[in-house]
This record gives structure tokens, sequence and C-alpha cells, in this order.
């Protein structure tokens, strides 16, 4: 139930189904983000994350269900709030670094060009450079400097980590993180690699096989979850728990329990770190017979 006091939502999905032909990429996706979160969209490849994310900005209509972005569907006039870089951080190869920035102030109206330019020179991108001739670190980052240029309330992010190297990878979080400190923008961010978010995310959204597995506050979700660690001797402890994943190692099993206090003795429980409980979420998705069958 809504109350004074619930915090703003910046984006609400409500059953979200899509098919591409025969192949279903969303199915009755439900979860909301709430306003001034950094959150993580996690999920293997093929999982739904880009048509979900697609779906946010108003570029694909799902076949069911709704999106609403700061309490609206997303429109001409929500647009404007919205800043996004789709995967391979797409930009005119022809245009230089300069004209590219002047492309994004004549299309935006809410573009901020000295803080765009401030993140170009950060990356020492030339400003005659041709786009087509930047490295992929560099192609990325001046994307980036494009979506924050219009100074969103949300910046919604496919996989932009995804061809960078470590270096680049830091540095380009860096900026972003700035950016949400700077503003309070909201984040959405989508990923494969756990790394890449945990360090920065406060809140997550697991997709699998195009559903929805988990969508939690990252310290809620840590306390409510424990590793269940013992011999399969012992695996009766976990009967009648709600068990999110296991696996079996010799005479041994490790399993991810949704329970906020540790079970029977004889079994060790710790708390999961954010690697553990989305690692477990995510090869969940997919049932794994061997890793259910005992190598002893």
């Amino acid at each position: 139930m809504h109350t004074s006091d619930a915090p703003p939502v910046a984006v609400a999905a409500e059953g979200v189904s899509h098919r591409y032909g025969a192949t279903t990429a969303l199915r009755e996706c439900s979860f909301s983000v709430p306003a001034g979160a950094v959150v993580a969209l996690l999920g293997r490849n093929g999982a739904g994350k880009s048509t979900l994310m697609r779906a946010i900005v108003g570029l694909l209509r799902p076949e069911s269900g709704r999106v609403d972005v700061f309490g609206q569907p997303i429109s001409a006039e929500v647009l404007p709030r919205v800043g996004y870089v789709a995967q391979q951080a797409p930009l005119y190869p022809m245009l230089t670094v300069a004209q590219t920035l002047r492309l994004g102030a004549r299309l935006n109206p809410r573009w901020d060009d000295a803080y765009a330019r401030r993140l170009v020179d950060a990356g020492a991108l030339r400003p005659t450079a041709k786009v087509g001739s930047l490295a992929v670190g560099q192609r990325a980052r001046l994307a980036l400097a494009m979506a924050l240029g219009k100074r969103p309330d949300l910046l919604v992010l496919d996989e932009p980590l995804a061809s960078l190297d470590p270096v680049a990878r830091t540095e380009l979080l860096g900026a972003l993180m700035a950016a949400v400190a700077e503003r309070g923008t909201t984040v959405l961010i989508s990923t494969h690699v756990v790394a890449d978010v945990q360090d920065v995310c406060d809140h997550v959204v697991v997709l699998g096989d195009g559903r929805v597995r988990l969508t939690a506050a990252v310290e809620p979700a840590l306390a409510e979850h424990r590793i269940a660690v013992g011999a399969t001797s012992d695996l009766g402890a976990l009967d009648g728990l709600e068990v999110v994943e296991r696996r079996r190692d010799g005479r041994e099993f490790t399993a991810l329990v949704r329970t906020a206090a540790p079970g029977p003795d004889g079994v060790s429980w710790h708390r999961p770190t954010l690697e553990e409980l989305l690692l477990g979420y995510l090869r969940a998705e997919t049932p794994q017979p061997t890793r259910e069958v005992s190598a002893a």
C-alpha cells in the first residue's frame, strides 16, 4: 500500500511480456526502481536484459504489461529526463567528438554543455578526432558523456562495460558514480558480470529465462539469505527450507538458502557475499542435474 513515507519510484514494470516470433524474451516481469538508487540488472546472455531496457526507454512496446517512468508511461514529455546508452555505445562514426557534442546540444533541451565537455576532457578525447577512430573505451566514455550531458534523472546503461579493459572499466565507473553522487541520478545498469557492479549498486534485479528471479535492496537481501555448507550425508538439514540453489562437490554440498537465521546444527551457515547471492540466483535459473549428482 502506498503511503506518504514511501520513497518515490523512478521505474515501475508490471507484468511485462514480449516475444520475438516463437522466442519469448520476457515473461510477466514486475519490479520497481526507487528514485536515486543504483540498480544492477543481472542475467546471463539471452536472459532478456536488453529487451527490458528497450521497453523502459521507449524503444520497444511490450506485447503485454506496462512500464511507467516517474509515474507515467514513457512519452515525449518523459524522454528528456532519461539518458540511455545501448550496447556497443552507438554513435555516428563520421562525426568528430566536437560535432557529436554539438549534436547533443541541439537534440536535448536540458543539455549541459560545460558538464559534457568536462567528461570528455577527463578522458583525453581530442575534439577533432573522428568517432570512428576512437578506441573502444574512448567511445564508451563519449557515449556516457552524451547520456549524462542530458542531465537525466534516470540513466539506463545496457552492458556499458562489456568490451572495456580493466582500467577503462574502472575509469568509466568512476565517472558514472561521480555523476550519481553529484545529482542523485537513478541508474539502471545491466551486466552479466557480478564483479562489475557489486561495489556500486544498492539494489539488484536478477533475470533468468525472461523472468524476474530476484528484486531487492542489497542489504535486506543479504540479511534474508544464508550459505549452507556441509557433508552430503547432512542434506536433510535443508528439508523444509527454501533452497535457491544447491551444488554437490564430492562428499560436500553448498546451498544458497532463503532464511534470515542459521539452520540446524551439523551444517556450517554464513551470511552470503553479494557475489555469492547473485551467482546463486543466476545459476539457479536453468536446471543443472549434474550439480545434484554425487561424485563420491
